[in-house]
């Protein structure tokens, strides 16, 4: 019969043609009856293995021994090993099973990828997909919004600055206005003192050519008015002094764009990945340090001021030495007052990421949260030892990290911390009260330089706003003074 009349369902004992057959050589590859095995296995010339139909291509020939098949399977290796291999002494002391037990453990596996691929991973990426169109909608929207938003804001400062030279035209135009009634004024004495000089002249030579005793003897001088000359006015004109450009306070005045943050969850943990400005670059710091705003506050002696934390980039918690903590704005405005609930001043204050402000019980020794009011934490804990006239750095863990104890160079007095604070860039500053200045340092306690040009009164405490502006609190003046120290 030609095999190639054969339907597609059909198969054959390749020796007598039996429908159905029920065994099969793996060596050979060929199908076999019950009744054929025996004259397949009579040919000597070359080795068999005939199992089962069901059992067909379970094992596969051996890599390192031609002509045997793999019976077994080594879980060690994971891969198949054939008799010879077993006994050669190459996989002595791993665990071998039949290749056939391994092959349905392995269709187990697959089974269960198969059903978590189907029911739950394919489903889910269907979710992601179809969710990033509604996203870039979100995001075409948002971005309209804060370009209307900005516009906007561009017009109030075009007209804020339109109205603040319209004022200083109106200043010029008062005060040449006044300027021009004293000239006028003075211009009219001046013409009535010359009139009456002029007819004075008159009288003068007309008393000269009479000869009447009685008119001459009438005359009374007027020189001595004369020589008082009219008084000199001295006028300072008024000039226009223009402020510099500086395009980074521009650039504060305006505003900030929060950080972009996106959010990647993988089997239903977050993880978050930062844009630029939650993990800024190296910005460089800038050669002289400069106070741009100045916030008076209620401290000064003999209520001194002990702690400063920002709230946020506008307003920044206090304390000192009674039992209130105090909320200003950057205008010097007392925007809230809280006191403690022991009545005790506080010691230390921070804020928490969740905006709660934290402070601690000077007497007590307590820590106490007060809810609802913004700020950052840091990885490594910093402390300022007054005592041991040391910065302490230690990690999570609690193990130190380093110390500082001061700079390279000496300086004039012992350096003395007691206010601490960190930045987003990782770099860490102190005030040191003894010599009135800030140290600056890196992450790993290397001095990179002082803020020493501030005329700072004993400054004492600390914070770093998200626009890296330095809040320094004086001890006995009770001022705040924001300083940029970055470019």
């Amino acid at each position: 019969m030609d095999r190639r009349t054969w339907a597609q369902d059909v198969l054959r004992c390749h020796l007598c043609e039996t429908p159905g057959p029920a065994m099969y050589c793996d060596i050979c590859r060929i199908h076999l009856c019950k009744a054929c095995v025996g004259e397949h296995l009579s040919d000597e010339s070359k080795e068999h293995k005939v199992v089962t139909f069901r059992k067909r291509g379970f094992a596969p020939e051996c890599s390192k021994h031609s002509k045997k098949l793999c019976e077994l399977y080594c879980e060690k290796c994971d891969f198949p090993i054939c008799v010879q291999c077993v006994s050669a002494g190459e996989h002595l002391g791993h665990k071998a099973v039949e290749i056939l037990k391994s092959l349905e453990t392995k269709k187990e596996v697959l089974q269960r990828d198969l059903q978590e691929i189907e029911n739950l991973i394919y489903p889910k990426y269907q979710d992601i997909a179809s969710n990033i169109p509604v996203q870039k909608a979100d995001l075409q929207t948002n971005s309209k919004k804060l370009t209307t938003a900005l516009h906007k804001h561009g017009e109030d400062l075009h007209r804020e600055i339109d109205t603040a030279i319209e004022k200083l035209k109106s200043d010029v135009d008062e005060m040449e206005s006044k300027h021009l009634v004293v000239l006028h004024k003075q211009e009219n004495e001046i013409k009535c003192s010359i009139s009456e000089i002029t007819q004075c002249i008159a009288d003068l030579k007309k008393l000269l050519n009479s000869n009447d005793v009685s008119l001459v003897s009438a005359y009374k001088s007027r020189i001595a008015e004369f020589r008082r000359l009219p008084p000199k006015l001295t006028v300072s004109l008024p000039s226009f002094t223009p402020e510099k450009i500086n395009k980074e306070q521009i650039y504060q005045q305006i505003g900030f764009l929060s950080a972009l943050s996106i959010k990647t969850e993988e089997h239903g943990y977050t993880m978050d990945s930062l844009g630029a400005e939650s993990s800024p670059p190296d910005r460089p710091l800038i050669d002289v340090p400069r106070i741009i705003t100045e916030i008076n506050t209620e401290y000064g002696e003999p209520n001194q001021l002990w702690c400063v934390s920002c709230l946020s980039d506008d307003e920044l918690w206090t304390s000192g030495a009674d039992n209130m903590m105090r909320l200003y704005n950057l205008h010097s405005k007392l925007v809230k007052s809280i006191q403690t609930k022991s009545g005790n001043r506080p010691g230390n204050v921070a804020v928490t990421q969740s905006g709660e402000l934290v402070y601690t019980d000077y007497n007590d020794r307590t820590v106490n949260i007060v809810k609802n009011t913004q700020i950052q934490t840091n990885l490594d804990i910093c402390v300022a030892d007054n005592k041991a006239c040391a910065v302490v750095v230690v990690n999570q863990a609690g193990k130190l990290r380093f110390t500082y104890t001061g700079p390279p160079s000496t300086t004039k007095e012992p350096f003395s911390p007691i206010g601490i604070t960190t930045d987003s860039q990782s770099r860490i500053l102190t005030s040191d009260i003894n010599n009135k200045l800030i140290h600056i340092l890196d992450q790993d306690g290397q001095f990179l330089r002082y803020i020493d040009n501030c005329h700072l009164q004993l400054p004492w405490g600390l914070c770093v706003d998200t626009r890296y502006n330095l809040f320094v609190g004086e001890y006995r003046t009770g001022k705040v003074k924001k300083i940029q120290y970055y470019m």
